[in-house]
């Protein structure tokens, strides 16, 4: 789109009317016309800037060592031709001013995420980014207004005054279409609806077992793979690797070809799911994103609302009825890592007769005295250690040789920057919008302040008792035991990069030591695995995140068998 005559009249007009009273001061406009859109949004304004070409500088936002300056501001009523100002009081990340930015050459790069009005059933109203079929990604969210990337040279004196025009509009993003193998459901949840004050859906992939439509009289367990917003069933591939595809090199795990890997076992998978001796189930991942974040953490939660009732009690009975599901508490599974192996254990603890058991991979901190590498019951400061004479960080990342990439401090300035009240849509944020109370702008109350780190021990209190599972489960183990023996299944390596292995040992030492009765489940840890081991001591981390989908069918097997009440359908789905 090219810049209109109006459009340059605009700019001339307000840089003429700037009259800062420091001369040296910096000025960085960001606008659009009505060519873009012609409503008034709210919403977080993000300027980027980027020394390194590979991609656009939305695509570069990451709090590690390749880290990319940004800066933001929120937003209300913005319209179109009117110029917000970027100056050297946005807070930004790594630098925290635009006059910190070294000389150099960059790329520049303005974006809008934008927010709607809520009305919740609390009383209260809030501005939040609606999920628009992309899992909470602010970089790609359709309805986001950005612009092109341009070249500019900040020399000795800085940055100097310029105007930034948003000229695109993300698009929508198309729906998955069923196939064979694969449905895909959408459904309104009025409890959902009605504590956000608008439709609100939940979502759902199914992968049918073989032969569903030739047995129309068997009824089938359920296995549910929680984890982030899946744009559709991950890892099911009807066909081999294609023959042209370029191999690609994962850093993470140090694999040359990791995208043919990938299709490989995508395609094994197909393979084992035909296999006359494999069990028949359905396999559903879950699409529960929210206004937080790409999924809602499968619980009820003060400012997010009743997920956990609204998936256990509206979406899953209504695919078991659609899919010729079994329906009963005996033949549903929870599985899943990192956020998903939360998910699963939590779900399980919170709804104890509703499903048979759990496996929870690499879960998030489910004892908040190793919430990560702080203790939010005894730590005054969630970003430093505690010393008189000199500021040591708390590391938040490592590799498996404990080589750290950042710190806590730095992950949650970039999700400052990203979104303030916890609308960065970033994992500090997510934890806060899920376990805090609600506070009294209808916003989630900080856990620490998100600038010095300092934190509140009234909403430490509030998590302990609503969210700390470790907590729930000795607290409650008189009512909760007798129900979970057997059901209880946690996997993490001993060097998870997140340092998640901490809380799984406090889980540990009471499930092992002092849970009576004895939980009689399973606690496993992979040797130097980094963050998703998942149980498997055969293979490397970077194989066995690819076998969800089978690798705890035995167990679930063995379950069903010792658990399943009498008069259980065992048969109806057994066929080959």
């Amino acid at each position: 789109m090219k810049t209109n005559y109006l459009y340059l009249v605009a700019c001339v007009i307000f840089f003429a009317n700037c009259k800062p009273e420091d001369s040296n001061s910096i000025q960085v406009a960001v606008i659009f016309s009505e060519e873009v859109s012609s409503e008034t949004l709210d919403g977080r304004l993000l300027l980027i800037l980027s020394s390194n070409d590979k991609r656009e500088p939305r695509f570069q936002i990451n709090a590690g060592l390749n880290a990319q300056p940004i800066f933001g501001m929120d937003v209300e009523g913005m319209k179109p031709g009117e110029a917000m100002v970027f100056d050297e009081s946005n807070f930004g990340f790594p630098y925290k001013s635009l006059k910190d930015v070294p000389p150099g050459e960059y790329s520049v790069q303005a974006l809008l995420h934008t927010y709607e009005t809520f009305n919740l059933s609390t009383g209260h109203t809030v501005k939040l980014p609606m999920d628009n079929g992309e899992g909470q990604q602010w970089n790609r969210s359709p309805g986001n207004l950005y612009s092109e990337p341009f070249k500019i040279t900040i020399g000795e004196n800085g940055i100097e005054n310029m105007t930034v025009q948003m000229n695109k509009v993300i698009p929508p993003i198309e729906e998955p279409e069923d196939t064979e193998w694969i449905k895909h459901i959408k459904i309104k949840s009025e409890k959902l609806s009605e504590f956000w004050g608008r439709d609100m859906y939940l979502g759902a992939h199914v992968l049918l077992p073989k032969g569903f439509h030739e047995h129309p009289e068997a009824k089938y367990p359920l296995m549910i793979f929680h984890g982030h917003f899946p744009s559709d069933f991950g890892g099911f591939r009807t066909t081999p690797p294609d023959a042209n595809l370029e191999p690609d090199f994962s850093a993470r795990f140090n694999v040359e070809g990791y995208n043919i890997l990938q299709q490989q076992e995508a395609f094994d998978f197909y393979k084992r799911w035909n296999d006359p001796d494999f069990p028949r189930f359905l396999i559903i991942e879950i699409q529960h994103p929210t206004p937080y974040y790409d999924d809602s953490y499968a619980v009820n939660s003060e400012s997010q609302g009743p997920y956990g009732d609204a998936i256990t009690y509206e979406l899953i009975p209504h695919i078991e009825k659609e899919f010729r599901g079994l329906g009963e508490g005996w033949s549903r599974f929870l599985y899943g890592g990192s956020t998903g192996g939360w998910e699963a254990l939590a779900v399980q603890v919170k709804y104890p007769d509703e499903y048979n058991g759990c496996f929870a991979a690499c879960p998030d901190p489910i004892d908040f005295r190793a919430y990560c590498l702080t203790n939010i019951y005894e730590d005054e400061n969630a970003y430093f250690y505690p010393s008189e004479h000199k500021r040591l960080e708390v590391p938040a990342h490592r590799d498996y040789l404990g080589h750290v990439q950042n710190s806590v401090l730095e992950y949650n300035h970039l999700e400052l920057v990203l979104g303030t009240k916890s609308r960065s849509g970033q994992q500090w944020d997510i934890w806060e919008a899920t376990y805090s109370p609600q506070g009294a702008d209808g916003y989630p109350v900080r856990l620490w302040d998100k600038m010095s780190g300092d934190i509140n021990p009234e909403v430490a209190e509030f998590w302990k008792e609503n969210y700390d599972l470790r907590h729930i489960l000795e607290r409650d183990w008189d009512k909760l035991g007798e129900k979970l023996r057997g059901k209880i299944h946690i996997y993490c390596g001993d060097m998870d990069n997140y340092y998640l292995n901490n809380a799984v040992y406090l889980m540990e030492d009471f499930l092992e030591n002092t849970s009576d009765p004895y939980y009689e489940g399973e606690v496993d840890y992979g040797d130097r695995a980094e963050h998703c081991w998942n149980g498997d001591q055969e293979n490397p981390n970077h194989i066995s995140r690819l076998r969800y989908n089978s690798m705890y069918v035995p167990k679930i097997m063995k379950r069903i068998e010792e658990s399943a009440p009498d008069g259980a359908d065992l048969t109806s789905w057994r066929y080959q």
